[in-house]
């Protein structure tokens, strides 16, 4: 299975863990004398699929049609796919598509130079982690660097395939982590994001028991000008310890992402949420009370099975009540193998979700303007992202420590720097300012 160029290009589907696995597999490649390329380049070409929704399915299935069509027209190709929907399908993917040469779960990254020494074609999924491997890895170069603290989830939500493609939660070391930190901060990045399907678990598995709070406080003592982010808090498992640190530290950025799903508590416990929505405001108003200039972003899903319009509604109500700064939308999606997907007698039809998730969408832009205003005439920090021209006007872009984009111009500052830019206007998605 010999790549002849030894050039790879990898598609990446989903969320921040597929990049972050991405960037590894890159690194672990480039070990083997593969070096990365474009897609029309590459002779190696690997997708990395996430199952969360259907629509990311069908995407990977194109792309994969697209490769096929290149190898009938004799380019000699080896093709891959990786990703939650490889360890979720497994040999289906095979059968379905007789033109892969490999198919390889999430489990299986670091075994990805031994499976290209195999003849013929492969098909590799384990139902456990392979242990991790000290590879480079090769990170997309800009401000933000993807940094794993743990994978796989213990919560099995009704509507979600994460435990049955990422498995159970797994915690990385204290140590391996800060010592990836260190590189991340030698190799220039500004921004560390700490990855996780649920990050305030994190070191429940651990035998020494670190607590997520202890390891931003870790980080939080690293030396250099950069910033800590963190992705996705499970809104039970968030405690006072955590919101005291955040609010603590000098480098951990001020923002939560705390999916709430639905505002209704018989939707909640349909998904197997373990909360109700006084549980949630609490937790949310405490953040939102105890921390400065703190932001709370959250997830929902619209049309979940069996939803009816007063339950809709009262997801409407929560994310005004809340003042949630910004929120994720989907209609519901179902997914194979979950207790929801099962629901078949119970789906809202698919015109009721559509005009439901408009209704959704609304609610969160209006919600996300009402929390850009209440930012106009503050002087705050941005970390400069972008530079863009606009009429001749050098305009940079950048973010605010609580995650909001902020647009300014300058002529001497540049991308990676962190400048006080006092807020002057606010617009739907982002703010405007001058640099003072």
């Amino acid at each position: 299975m010999h790549s002849l160029k030894k050039k790879i290009y990898i598609e990446t589907l989903g969320c921040q863990m597929n990049k972050s696995d991405t960037e590894r597999i890159f690194g672990i490649m480039s070990h083997f004398g593969y070096e990365q390329a474009e897609e029309n380049e590459a002779d190696f070409l690997i997708i990395n699929t996430c199952s969360i929704r259907q629509l990311s399915e069908d995407k990977a299935y194109s792309k994969l049609g697209s490769w096929n069509a290149r190898k009938k027209r004799g380019e000699k190709l080896v093709i891959g796919v990786c990703g939650c929907v490889a360890q979720m399908e497994g040999e289906k993917l095979l059968k379905k598509f007789p033109y892969l040469d490999l198919v390889f779960g999430t489990h299986n990254i670091y075994e990805l130079p031994s499976l290209l020494e195999t003849r013929g074609k492969v098909c590799a999924i384990r139902k456990e982690a392979v242990k991790e491997e000290d590879f480079n890895i090769i990170r997309n170069k800009n401000i933000n660097a993807w940094l794993p603290i743990m994978e796989g989830c213990n919560n099995f939500c009704t509507y979600c395939v994460v435990p049955y493609t990422r498995g159970r939660e797994r915690s990385r070391s204290v140590d391996v982590i800060i010592n990836e930190a260190k590189q991340i901060i030698k190799d220039g990045f500004k921004e560390i994001t700490l990855l996780g399907q649920n990050v305030d678990s994190y070191g429940k598995d651990l035998e020494n028991k670190p607590t997520f709070a202890y390891l931003l406080s870790e980080l939080d003592k690293l030396e250099g000008d950069f910033r800590i982010r963190f992705t996705t808090s499970y809104p039970t498992d968030i405690t006072d310890e955590v919101i005291k640190t955040v609010k603590c530290g000098k480098k951990i950025c001020e923002c939560f992402h705390i999916p709430m799903q639905s505002g209704n508590d018989r939707v909640l416990k349909a998904m197997n949420r373990r909360y109700n929505v006084a549980e949630y405001r609490k937790i949310v108003q405490k953040i939102q009370n105890e921390i400065e200039n703190v932001t709370v972003t959250s997830d929902f899903i619209a049309g979940f099975p069996s939803e009816t319009e007063e339950e809709f509604q009262d997801t409407i109500t929560q994310i005004k009540e809340l003042c949630l700064d910004y929120s994720n939308t989907a209609a519901y999606s179902p997914r194979p193998n979950t207790p929801a997907g099962r629901m078949t007698d119970k789906f809202i039809p698919d015109e009721i979700k559509k005009e439901r998730l408009q209704r959704l969408n609304e609610t969160v832009r209006e919600a996300s303007f009402i929390s850009n205003k209440k930012y106009v005439g503050k002087t705050l920090e941005v970390l400069v992202e972008k530079e863009n021209y606009k009429d001749d006007r050098r305009v940079l872009e950048g973010r605010l420590r609580n995650n909001k984009v902020v647009h300014f111009e300058s002529k001497t500052h540049n991308v990676g720097d962190f400048v006080n830019v006092k807020l002057n206007k606010a617009s739907l998605w982002c703010l405007f300012g001058e640099e003072v």
